[in-house]
């Protein structure tokens, strides 16, 4: 009841009043329906475009037009427009959000979306994974899986090349990564493995591949308190203490990408999502660098010490949107084999569907270099469901705060283990 309160209060001050033209549905004097469909990523813009075009090509009744804002906007927008009952017709949803939106009614209950087509149609073609990914506390689907991501290292050829050390291969171990850093940076003078202080990008990997978890079965109680956990914790935040590791008020300034693209550093991890965009962006480096799977850790509690972290989007709308079934008939083609596979061959993203991975990895052959972009696909078989459940808005920025802490040492690691299970712990409490 409590978050129920804040979150009213929230909404009730934040201005509703939304962009001309940029919510719901609107008719024109042409006669067709004309959609809204916001998104927060301008490089996966094209690949949206077309897969919009590919639905109105069979529907020419249907114009769908896609809105870009920036990350923080999008959400301060959305809930402008929840609150006002003006949301978009489509929409984005990130796993970080889509718990609260489905709990307070307000993104559109789609279980039963493909059920004149085949009721177990969800289960045939989206991982356990992707299907976690679009559950609401009562277990029901509300969004149409869009995309699936794992996270991956990157390499600096040129500087291993200088070090005289062989590439990252799908064996390499934590020892692994942890000697070359110390060989490149002896002798290039250039950072080996960044460690940045992140979740996603950073210690939840791990944790995992340590047999290690954030959050316990329940997805409730924080795992912080399992000795797996805690190794796994120690030996990441102890990476820090190396010469070859940038410190995280190195990383205040500087991400962890740039250094890497500046000629910095030689190692870091990055998700699948980046990788195409930052092809683009850096020309200059293309062959000069490339991927491969997580190091596995060499020594685990339990399991065989591979595991990454995966996340997925999906596409959302309201309840009450005024055109509601035209909507749902558009995420249902956003949902199908035809249109995942417009999305995977734009290069926008790894589509959520299971066997169209294919189409996302081929479009890499249009590079006068190949990068191993295949190892993200690869790791899906032991990947780890994205981190998350209803109170992680709340305790998420106090474990960030306090692993700086423990970084900056002012708490000891024991007592950041606790304040990280405290914090999990009271979250629940407080609700």
């Amino acid at each position: 009841m409590k978050k129920l309160k804040k979150l009213l209060i929230l909404l009730a001050v934040i201005t509703i009043a939304v962009l001309a033209g940029g919510c719901g549905s609107k008719k024109s004097a042409d006669g067709k329906t004309h959609l809204t469909f916001q998104i927060w990523d301008v490089n996966q813009r094209p690949g949206m475009q077309a897969m919009c075009d590919a639905y109105t090509a069979i529907h020419p009744d249907v114009v769908i037009e896609v809105q870009v804002t920036s990350w923080s906007e999008y959400w301060t927008k959305l809930e402008a427009t929840a609150i006002s009952n003006q949301m978009p017709d489509i929409f984005w949803m990130h796993t970080n959000e889509i718990l609260k939106y489905a709990d307070y009614g307000k993104i559109a209950d789609l279980t039963d979306l493909y059920d004149g087509e085949d009721p177990e149609y969800y289960q045939k073609h989206f991982s356990e994974v992707s299907l976690s990914n679009i559950q609401g506390s009562d277990g029901r689907y509300y969004g149409v899986p869009k995309d699936k991501d794992t996270v991956g290292l990157v390499y600096n050829k040129e500087m291993f090349d200088a070090a005289g050390v062989a590439y990252p291969t799908a064996e390499w171990t934590w020892d692994d990564l942890c000697e070359a850093s110390r060989k490149i940076y002896d002798a290039t003078g250039k950072y080996g493995y960044m460690a940045y202080g992140d979740d996603q990008l950073g210690y939840w990997n791990f944790v995992y591949q340590n047999g290690g978890c954030i959050l316990k079965e329940d997805n409730i109680t924080g795992g912080f308190d399992e000795q797996a956990t805690i190794d796994a914790m120690r030996f990441y935040i102890d990476l820090q203490k190396n010469d070859w590791c940038p410190d995280q008020n190195y990383f205040a300034e500087t991400s962890p990408g740039t250094a890497f693209f500046s000629g910095q550093g030689s190692m870091f991890l990055e998700g699948n999502w980046n990788i195409m965009s930052e092809m683009d962006n850096y020309p200059n480096m293309i062959g000069k660098w490339d991927v491969q799977v997580l190091p596995k850790c060499p020594n685990p509690a339990k399991g065989d010490g591979r595991a990454t972290i995966s996340n997925g989007l999906c596409y959302a709308t309201s309840p009450t949107g005024k055109n509601f079934e035209v909507v749902k008939d558009v995420l249902r083609f956003f949902g199908s084999e035809e249109g995942q596979r417009v999305q995977g061959e734009s290069g926008a993203a790894i589509p959520a569907y299971i066997g169209l991975e294919d189409t996302w990895v081929n479009v890499f052959d249009k590079y006068d270099y190949r990068l191993n972009v295949e190892c993200f696909t690869d790791m899906f078989e032991y990947s780890v469901q994205s981190v998350n459940n209803k109170y992680r808005p709340t305790w998420k920025t106090q474990v960030t705060d306090n692993l700086l802490k423990i970084y900056s040492g002012q708490l000891s690691f024991e007592e950041g283990m606790k304040a990280f299970q405290e914090a999990i712990r009271k979250a629940a409490e407080d609700d």
